[in-house]
């Protein structure tokens, strides 16, 4: 199948992108990556009838630390964030994870995010880690925290005229850790089911921060909050996290397919729950 006829205007600036995007309202998409956007479009899932390239905008494929917090661009690649210095650990867990090879060098992180798959990778990251979205448009920019950002299948809280400019990835407050477990099919397939985990640690060893969030078992990704609140205050065990892990498979609704039974996921989830924080505990106490 062909996509629906459009057109394709190459900005060559921030301000000159969000200007065309502002004229174009409902009617213009972003052209970073284009691997989930091209694909829509020749399903006719999307059909927008303009699309404003950004991939000449110079300095918008940073990756850096600024106050606090890992900045990453609109046009930093998924095969960018593989190969940076990255200090959070479910992060670069989760990096070599997305896709497959020729997907990592040309799709991008924000505009994954942007995409709001309940199979993708980020979205459940960037929950666990309690990410914040920069939405820019011509009037400004907003920053929103990311379990505002999600709002359900394949939508996010963007305004008409607004593209994703940044993502920022908070430092651990002090000893943190995380991780990013994946079963798939094959290399480069959708999440059957994953999980990422993240550990901030207090000074005296119990847990200050918890997330945990769920991929593609739930209609959009999910932030398992009974699991993070079953962490949060207490020292780490095994006993504590096989609590959180019950929690986590708990907050998991999957649907049976060729993939599996929804009680293989959901149990897939709880064994992933228990590892991850395993894992995201022996990294934040080394």
């Amino acid at each position: 199948m062909y996509p629906a006829a459009f057109e394709v205007t190459k900005a060559r600036t921030l301000d000159e992108a969000l200007a065309k995007l502002a004229d174009l309202g409902d009617d213009g998409r972003v052209l970073a990556g284009g691997q989930s956007l091209i694909p829509m479009m020749k399903l006719r899932v999307a059909a927008p009838t303009h699309l404003v390239d950004i991939n000449e905008i110079p300095d918008l494929d940073g990756i850096k630390q600024v106050n606090g917090h890992m900045s990453v661009g609109a046009l930093a690649r998924h095969a960018d964030v593989v190969r940076a210095d990255v200090a959070n650990h479910t992060v670069a867990a989760a990096a070599p994870w997305v896709a497959d090879p020729v997907v990592r060098n040309r799709g991008t992180m924000c505009g994954s995010i942007a995409h709001c798959d309940p199979e993708g990778d980020w979205n459940s990251v960037m929950l666990a880690v309690r990410a914040q979205v920069v939405a820019t448009s011509s009037s400004g920019e907003r920053v929103i925290p990311i379990d505002e950002f999600v709002k359900d299948f394949f939508t996010n809280s963007l305004q008409e005229g607004e593209m994703v400019t940044e993502v920022r990835v908070p430092n651990y407050a002090g000893a943190g850790g995380g991780d990013y477990l994946k079963l798939e099919r094959k290399i480069g397939d959708y999440a059957t089911v994953a999980v990422a985990i993240h550990l901030d640690l207090a000074g005296d060893g119990t847990i200050a921060q918890a997330g945990v969030a769920l991929t593609a078992v739930n209609h959009v990704n999910t932030r398992a909050s009974d699991a993070e609140a079953i962490l949060v205050g207490n020292a780490p065990s095994e006993e504590l996290f096989a609590a959180a892990a019950d929690a986590a498979a708990a907050a998991a609704d999957p649907v049976s397919d060729i993939r599996g039974p929804a009680e293989y996921k959901r149990d897939v989830v709880r064994v992933f729950t228990r590892r991850g924080l395993a894992s995201a505990l022996a990294k934040a106490q080394d």
